[in-house]
């Protein structure tokens, strides 16, 4: 038998190599981990998140009566950050629509706009909470579901918790569905938004000219008619963002909205801007969307 007579320099060099062995796993370990992410990001649609952290969890709608896949996106920098609320279209399969416009087509080009824009604000940026209407709810208390009501009283509770925003520092905002969907919420509780924002808001001036199955029937429109509530006075007292494309079928009744809207003296931004009822056209301008929704909350009373 050899026995191996370690010196104290043997000691120390053997120490050493242990040491940078454990250190290289380290490196191995927290290399591949990143790359788990990337491609896990990139399986869902978007591949640079700019530091931003995309949290995918249910809420447990006792109101509805099932379970909403809900997403969370949490800016880089810590600290506690006020909340918005971001509502998809119609037909939209979940509300990763506004993080993934499109998966094919040049459309998917733009899919990591939404995580540039909000990198952008800095220290500024909110947590966005991207809520699920289902297909076609347009967000109002209605015959399959209290959707208005499981936004206000389960949602939106449910993620200033999760994610311990800054209480009494909200907006909300919508493409589409979503537009009218965040009129409509803003419309019911005014004082509890700092801003209400509407892009390419599907909106009607009468019941009769909506699209089937935005409402149950005339009786349904009424009780949540939005232009009825700004004449109400609903929206005086709140900040309110309006857009849409030159070629949006809905140009016409969001101008008349936003009519309504000037003759209350509501304090009203609107922009018309070239393009259509398409993704394409909201990521164009999701920097300038998100940049009014800070600069509100920035300015918001808690």
């Amino acid at each position: 038998m050899v026995l191996e007579v370690l010196t104290p320099v043997r000691t120390r060099r053997r120490a050493r190599r242990q040491w940078v062995f454990v250190v290289v796993l380290l490196v191995i370990g927290v290399a591949a981990a990143a790359i788990r992410a990337h491609i896990t990001a990139a399986r869902r649609g978007y591949s640079d998140t700019r530091g931003a952290t995309v949290v995918h969890y249910t809420l447990a709608s006792r109101l509805l009566g099932r379970s909403l896949s809900e997403i969370g996106v949490v800016p880089a920098g810590g600290g506690r950050r006020p909340l918005l609320v971001l509502l998809h279209g119609r037909h939209d399969p979940s509300p990763v629509s506004w993080l993934i416009p499109s998966k094919t087509g040049p459309e998917s080009l733009l899919s990591n706009q939404f995580f540039r824009a909000l990198a952008s604000l800095g220290a500024r940026a909110p947590v966005v909470v991207l809520v699920n209407g289902g297909g076609h709810s347009y967000y109002h208390d209605r015959k399959d579901g209290p959707w208005a009501s499981m936004i206000l009283r389960e949602a939106i509770p449910d993620a200033v918790r999760r994610f311990r925003t800054v209480t009494g520092r909200i907006a909300i905002g919508g493409e589409s569905m979503g537009g009218y969907g965040a009129l409509h919420l803003a419309a019911l509780r005014p004082a509890e938004f700092c801003a209400a924002g509407a892009h390419s808001a599907a909106l009607w001036l009468t019941g009769g000219q909506s699209a089937p199955g935005a409402f149950d029937d005339a009786a349904d429109y009424a009780r949540n008619d939005v232009f009825a509530a700004a004449r109400r006075g609903a929206f005086d007292r709140l900040p309110v963002w309006i857009d849409g494309g030159t070629a949006d079928p809905f140009r016409s009744a969001d101008a008349a909205f936003v009519e309504v809207l000037r003759r209350h003296s509501v304090q009203v931004t609107y922009h018309v801007w070239p393009g259509g009822h398409t993704a394409s056209y909201w990521n164009a301008h999701m920097s300038a969307y998100l940049r009014f929704y800070a600069s509100a909350l920035a300015g918001c009373r808690a």
